[in-house]
């Protein structure tokens, strides 16, 4: 028998806990990281770059000819708006951070804040790459420093479905917005708003049903912070769409925040394809290239430029401050290996 076995209170059958707090060994963090899939995570960094590689290439092709306007397009935006645009994508990533902090701790969680905005500075950051090697790389980094305090990786997983749920519904009810760009027929954001609302009432329901193991992530959907967890949401998307309005009409493209909504949606649609960094002028040319094919890829090329610019800085005070605090070697997110005791008879 081992201490950790001996102090560890009896389970009452009656009671349903949404995280089992258990000592974990150095083995037991870094086979939960295996768990995750780190050749898939290769595979999809991989398909990422080339896929960037393909779109770049395509856009390069198509903005041949218009080298010139391109260029001046670029040198159009002043460096004040698009260090503001940078703050606004610094702004969102905090936003949605706080949405994730509110989502771990109610799945169980009891990591400070600090530790969990240091892996999402880091996963925010590989999110340029693709938004599910970000996804990735921040749940991984939580688990790495603070294993005995966070959900298991299946429960962080379904944590993010509650916020994955908010974004996809805000795209729905604005999805009228592709109906002049795209050609979307009038009937689609309809059934877009409905299938959404169905999918919403269909997980608070497995919510209730379900609370332990993987369907624990899902637990903020009953609780009194779902409303937290849906305004920190919302104000991350409304500052990607101002951040949008803002860098077109810096180029000279005059929009509504519609478009720039428009534009959202499909920068977050095309985010679920390996194309990596150039999601920014593919969108904005797929939705936005009535405007003038060069202003709106420039456009798009600056969005892209100030995203990683705040996610650059996000990143950086996350590795800055993990620096500063130093390795935590005691405390309740150190690794503990149990010691054994054994009885010994003459």
């Amino acid at each position: 028998m081992s201490i950790g076995d001996t102090l560890r209170p009896p389970k009452d059958p009656g009671v349903h806990s949404s995280l089992d707090f258990q000592p974990l060994s150095v083995g037991g963090v870094e086979a939960d990281e295996r768990s995750f899939g780190v050749a898939s995570f290769r595979r999809r960094v991989l398909l990422s770059v080339l896929g960037a590689v393909a779109v770049t290439a395509v856009l390069g092709f198509v903005l041949a000819r218009r080298r010139g306007q391109f260029t001046a397009a670029l040198h159009t935006a002043p460096v004040p708006l698009l260090a503001l645009a940078a703050a606004l994508q610094i702004l969102a990533l905090l936003a949605r951070s706080e949405a994730w902090n509110v989502c771990v701790r109610a799945a169980g969680g009891t990591v400070t804040r600090r530790l969990l905005f240091r892996a999402a500075g880091v996963g925010y950051l590989a999110s340029l790459v693709n938004g599910s090697v970000g996804m990735a790389v921040r749940i991984a980094s939580l688990r790495r420093i603070a294993p005995q305090s966070t959900p298991r990786v299946p429960a962080l997983v379904a944590a993010e479905v509650p916020i994955i749920t908010v974004e996809v519904a805000l795209a729905a009810i604005f999805s009228f917005t592709l109906i002049a760009p795209l050609g979307v027929p009038w009937w689609a954001p309809a059934i877009a708003v409905a299938a959404t609302a169905g999918a919403m009432v269909a997980l608070r329901r497995v919510s209730e049903r379900r609370r332990t193991g993987l369907w624990a992530g899902l637990a903020i959907v009953r609780k009194h912070g779902c409303g937290r967890m849906i305004a920190f949401t919302v104000l991350a998307v409304c500052a990607q769409v101002v951040r949008n309005w803002l860098m077109l009409h810096a180029i000279g493209v005059n929009v509504s925040v519609f478009d720039a909504m428009a534009l959202l949606i499909a920068m977050f649609t095309l985010g679920q394809l390996p194309i990596g960094p150039s999601i920014g002028p593919a969108a904005a040319v797929l939705i936005l290239g009535q405007h003038g094919i060069a202003a709106t890829a420039a456009a798009g090329v600056l969005l892209t430029v100030t995203g990683v610019a705040g996610s650059l800085c996000y990143a950086t005070w996350a590795i800055t401050d993990r620096i500063a605090t130093g390795r935590r070697t005691a405390g309740p997110e150190a690794v503990v290996t149990p010691i054994a005791v054994t009885s010994t008879s003459a």
